[in-house]
């Protein structure tokens, strides 16, 4: 709405207008960014580039997130998913270690059978009775004799396995370092190093057969392989002491493992899939009914009160839908009952406005009469024929009003649209409210007239809901200056009357525009109002396509906003000027704190005027109470949707308010008819 301001004073600051003061707001804001990027601090921390990229991140997402949101059945069946698959997983891992260690305990427990029984066959060997010229023939240290008993040994001991297991004889002396080693006997080409160091260590030390897993390796570039190592020490024809190792492959069993977890996956992304499709199929069954529910309910609200849900069966389901289809029609009954109940009042208030015009026009001839009479009347007499020359001029004023009403909720209402200059509607609106504004001691201001603000509209309703603003505006504004603004930026022109009288309490501008709705009813009207002028106001602007829109602030005054279309049909995206003034309290408050800062410059405006006799020194001009500021014209291009109706809660106590009233919603709500 116009942001109000009065021509300033002796000693008082100009007016700087929004057009003068934008490249300096420009300015501020760009020194801020350089002097540190303070342009953001009340934002997204870190300055423009995280923002922009968060925002280049979640754009791609967006369409995703509104999908999850809306979408109860993906919610669902996604949820059935990710629970099944935690459930199949925490399964597969548990079974799979269940038969990975079954099979090693049974593989343990016959390595451990097959080992010690080889044990048992070489040391039976090692204490049986050498044959004549068995071993003498090998030399005189013993030597080859013992190593040629070991080659043999394991030979014999790995004949009983083949593939099964291999068998590794080493020396004991091997493990001390710097010892000299008899060489390692094995069997299948299995290198001595797959014997581990910390095994060998603790066959050298204990008693009996110790055993772990290691990595068998083969010579000649044969593929290692896991395998069980089970050893013992022994003793030798000469009692010499070596390790015998049993060294038995896991391939089996890692071959079973394998065919155990294919299994399981291949099981469990069945078992997830049918979940998944359960869950589709079931929620489905109780998805669709919801939705069709909610896609009638769309209509009815549309206004197709015949729309009904399909019920089939005698479920749950099913008797929602039936409760759902008596619902409706319960509700259309009573809609239809309540619009013939309308139409038979807005008849029957068009029927008695039309039909009291004629008795009214006799009274009025006789009222007449006895008026211009009533110099040969009595006093009191006298009195009496002017205070029903007042009342019955009330009467038809009100009449009126009320034929208008019943030609808006009959529809009949036509509009005459032709180019029209706001200007000349509006100084013909402020001539015409002279003789109020003189007797209120109100002078009304006007910024913005030094350009034409040309519309297409019908310049008698344009009219008549200008003088009801400015009307109200004096007779509620104690007083004070009232500032109308014209304003006019793309396609949208802008007439805001501010004044600085009571103003509104919280709650009072979304009832503002109802018809015979008062903030006072103990509040004397001095114009002889109907109380139907605001409500016949905000149906001229819908008419027109525009918005008529109500701010206020207890103790701060009011500011009414007209808003219409430059060209007819044309639908409105914004108003040229902001519906919160500049000079409202919660602006000079955050103008104040923004100057407390270093640098930053700010709009002044006219302050606030005190107490019910604060005026201006500058006389009234003779030529009437209209006065023109100095200012050029203020438009605020930047005045888009949003700023509805609002009201300021006063901080200081408050004062009675006078008679107005209004239904108000955003200016995003009015893009196409509103106000």
């Amino acid at each position: 709405m116009a942001r109000g301001s009065a021509a300033p004073g002796p000693g008082e600051p100009g007016v700087r207008t929004e057009r003068a003061a934008g490249p300096g707001r420009k300015a501020s804001r760009m020194s801020r960014f350089l002097q540190g990027g303070r342009l953001f601090e009340d934002r997204t921390p870190g300055g423009p580039v995280p923002r922009l990229l968060m925002r280049w991140v979640r754009r791609p997402l967006l369409p995703a997130v509104r999908l999850w949101r809306r979408n109860l059945q993906l919610r669902v069946v996604a949820g059935t998913l990710l629970m099944s698959i935690g459930v199949v997983l925490l399964l597969g891992f548990v079974v799979i270690g269940q038969v990975r260690n079954g099979l090693l305990d049974a593989k343990g427990k016959a390595a451990q059978t097959q080992a010690a029984g080889g044990f048992a066959a070489a040391q039976e060997k090692a204490n049986a009775p050498l044959a004549p010229g068995g071993q003498g023939s090998e030399g005189a240290d013993g030597m080859a004799g013992s190593t040629s008993w070991r080659t043999e040994l394991v030979d014999q001991l790995a004949s009983g396995g083949k593939n099964a297991f291999n068998v590794v004889a080493l020396s004991v002396d091997s493990v001390t370092e710097g010892a000299g080693s008899r060489a390692a006997r094995g069997s299948g080409s299995v290198e001595a190093s797959s014997v581990p160091d910390r095994l060998r260590q603790n066959v050298s030390k204990g008693q009996g057969a110790f055993q772990t897993y290691s990595l068998i390796q083969y010579s000649y570039g044969n593929e290692s392989q896991p395998g069980l190592v089970v050893g013992k020490r022994l003793y030798d024809i000469d009692q010499q002491p070596y390790e015998l190792y049993y060294l038995f492959p896991l391939t089996q069993e890692e071959k079973s493992l394998t065919l155990v977890k294919t299994t399981l996956a291949t099981a469990g992304l069945f078992v997830v899939v049918l979940l998944g499709a359960i869950a589709w199929f079931v929620v489905r069954q109780v998805v669709t009914p919801v939705r069709m529910a909610a896609g009638i309910a769309e209509r009815l609200s549309a206004g197709k009160l015949q729309e009904r849900m399909k019920v089939t069966g005698e479920d749950d389901i099913a008797r929602l839908g039936e409760a759902f289809n008596k619902m409706a029609q319960n509700l259309q009954l009573k809609i239809q009952q309540l619009e013939e109940l309308s139409r038979m009042q807005r008849r029957f208030v068009s029927d008695v406005s039309h039909e009291l015009r004629t008795p009214l026009t006799t009274v009025r001839m006789a009222a007449d009469v006895i008026h211009e009479a009533r110099a040969d009347f009595d006093p009191v007499t006298a009195r009496s024929a002017e205070l029903l020359g007042d009342q019955l001029d009330r009467f038809e004023s009100l009449l009126a009003d009320l034929l208008e009403i019943s030609r808006f909720d009959a529809g009949a209402a036509a509009l005459e649209a032709e180019p029209i200059d706001l200007r000349t509607v509006v100084h013909r609106v402020i001539g015409g409210a002279e003789p109020l504004a003189e007797r209120k001691g109100t002078r009304i201001l006007v910024v913005g007239d030094d350009q034409p603000v040309i519309a297409e509209a019908d310049a008698r309703r344009v009219e008549r809901v200008l003088r009801n603003l400015v009307v109200n505006a004096v007779e509620h504004g104690e007083g004070r200056d009232v500032v109308v603004r014209m304003g006019v930026a793309g396609g949208a022109v802008a007439v805001a009357v501010r004044d600085y009288g009571v103003g509104l309490k919280p709650g009072e501008a979304t009832r503002v525009f109802n018809r015979f709705w008062r903030a006072d009813p103990a509040r004397a009207r001095t114009t002889g109002g109907t109380g139907l002028g605001l409500s016949i106001a905000v149906e001229d602007a819908r008419l027109h396509g525009g918005w008529l829109q109500a701010w206020g602030e207890p103790g701060g005054g009011s500011q009414f906003r007209l808003t219409l279309p430059r060209t007819a049909d044309e639908p409105l995206r914004g108003s040229p000027i902001p519906l919160e003034p500049e000079d409202s309290r919660r602006n000079r408050e955050n103008r104040e704190r923004d100057e407390a800062g270093p640098g930053d410059q700010r709009l002044t405006s006219v302050p606030p005027q005190s107490g019910a006799g604060a005026r201006s020194p500058l006389p009234v001009p003779g030529r009437g109470p209209v006065a023109r500021s100095g200012a050029p014209a203020s438009v605020h291009p930047a005045a888009l949707p949003g700023n509805g109706a609002r009201v300021v809660a006063r901080q200081a106590p408050e004062r009675s308010g006078g008679g107005r009233g209004g239904v108000q919603k955003s200016d995003q709500e009015d893009t196409t008819r509103g106000y």
